[in-house]
Protein backbone atom coordinates (compact mmCIF):
# COMPACT_ATOMS: atom_id res chain seq x y z
CA UNK A 1 0.00 0.00 0.00
CA UNK A 2 1.57 3.27 -1.08
CA UNK A 3 0.03 6.67 0.75
CA UNK A 4 2.51 8.67 -1.21
CA UNK A 5 -0.03 9.16 -3.60
CA UNK A 6 -2.52 10.46 -1.35
CA UNK A 7 -3.83 14.07 -1.83
CA UNK A 8 -2.30 15.25 1.44
CA UNK A 9 1.23 14.10 0.78
CA UNK A 10 1.39 15.23 -2.43
CA UNK A 11 -0.27 18.40 -1.10
CA UNK A 12 2.68 19.17 1.65
CA UNK A 13 5.61 17.93 -0.80
CA UNK A 14 4.26 20.07 -3.14
CA UNK A 15 4.36 23.05 -0.31
CA UNK A 16 8.37 21.60 0.59
CA UNK A 17 9.90 21.17 -2.47
CA UNK A 18 10.19 24.75 -2.91
CA UNK A 19 11.72 24.96 0.77
CA UNK A 20 15.68 23.95 1.26
CA UNK A 21 16.85 20.46 0.95
CA UNK A 22 16.31 19.41 5.11
CA UNK A 23 12.53 19.94 4.12
CA UNK A 24 12.63 17.35 1.26
CA UNK A 25 14.42 14.94 3.71
CA UNK A 26 11.98 15.26 6.51
CA UNK A 27 9.29 14.73 3.35
CA UNK A 28 10.67 11.71 2.66
CA UNK A 29 10.91 10.30 6.15
CA UNK A 30 7.33 11.49 6.61
CA UNK A 31 6.13 9.45 3.37
CA UNK A 32 8.49 6.24 4.69
CA UNK A 33 6.68 6.20 7.80
CA UNK A 34 3.15 6.00 6.84
CA UNK A 35 3.95 3.69 4.18
CA UNK A 36 5.33 1.73 6.98
CA UNK A 37 2.45 2.15 8.99
CA UNK A 38 -0.41 1.56 6.22
CA UNK A 39 1.91 -2.00 5.68
CA UNK A 40 1.27 -2.45 9.22
CA UNK A 41 -2.29 -1.54 9.24
CA UNK A 42 -3.10 -4.07 6.17
CA UNK A 43 -0.76 -6.45 8.49
CA UNK A 44 -3.89 -5.96 11.18
CA UNK A 45 -6.36 -6.03 9.17
CA UNK A 46 -5.20 -9.12 6.98
CA UNK A 47 -4.69 -11.01 10.36
CA UNK A 48 -8.54 -10.78 11.61
CA UNK A 49 -10.09 -14.31 11.69
CA UNK A 50 -12.77 -15.11 9.14
CA UNK A 51 -16.21 -14.79 10.33
CA UNK A 52 -18.00 -18.23 11.13
CA UNK A 53 -20.01 -19.58 8.42
CA UNK A 54 -23.92 -20.04 9.50
CA UNK A 55 -25.20 -23.52 9.91
CA UNK A 56 -27.18 -24.59 7.25
CA UNK A 57 -28.24 -27.99 8.00
CA UNK A 58 -29.48 -29.95 11.14
CA UNK A 59 -31.30 -28.23 14.15
CA UNK A 60 -28.84 -26.43 16.34
CA UNK A 61 -27.95 -22.92 15.05
CA UNK A 62 -30.63 -22.16 12.38
CA UNK A 63 -33.06 -20.70 14.00
CA UNK A 64 -33.11 -18.00 16.51
CA UNK A 65 -35.85 -17.04 19.17
CA UNK A 66 -36.21 -14.06 20.04
CA UNK A 67 -38.64 -13.01 22.85
CA UNK A 68 -38.39 -9.51 24.79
Amino acid sequence: MNIANSPSVSTATAAASQGPTGDAVQILVLRKALNTQAAGALALIEAIPQQPQLAIEGSVGRHVNTYA
